[in-house]
């Protein structure tokens, strides 16, 4: 830890991560929710793709959902990964080069693993 900065608040950020992985999870479950409705439509319909002009924005917009939800499960995968580091006392530590990531790299992006030098790295 660098000298003349605060200690980690361990309870702030494991507040800050719970929320945010709460919000994650409502977000999974709106996009199933969207997700499952598209599939329902398209089932009271015979839908043929390639001759249907509303078919492929009903395919593109499975595909955009599907995304959409894939991203969130990620997310909350860092997200849990993060409460493990905090929990390891290796929050906030970069994993590439060892040193502190800025507390503001963590007010943005609180799954962080790495600090802003090493993000822009590219793999080990």
């Amino acid at each position: 830890m660098t000298a003349g900065k605060a200690p980690l608040d361990r309870a702030a950020v494991e507040e800050r991560l719970a929320a945010e992985r709460a919000a994650t999870l409502t977000q999974i479950e709106a996009l199933t929710r969207d997700f499952q409705a598209i599939v329902d439509a398209n089932a009271l319909v015979a839908v043929d793709d390639e001759h249907d002009p509303d078919g492929s924005s009903t395919a593109f917009e499975r595909a955009h959902v599907s995304s959409l939800l894939t991203q969130a499960r990620a997310h909350l995968e860092h997200l849990d990964d993060a409460l493990v580091r905090l929990g390891e006392g290796r929050y906030g530590i970069c994993e590439r080069c060892g040193v502190e990531i800025p507390a503001e790299r963590l007010e943005a992006r609180p799954a962080s693993t790495r600090c802003v030098g090493c993000a822009g790295a590219g793999p080990r």
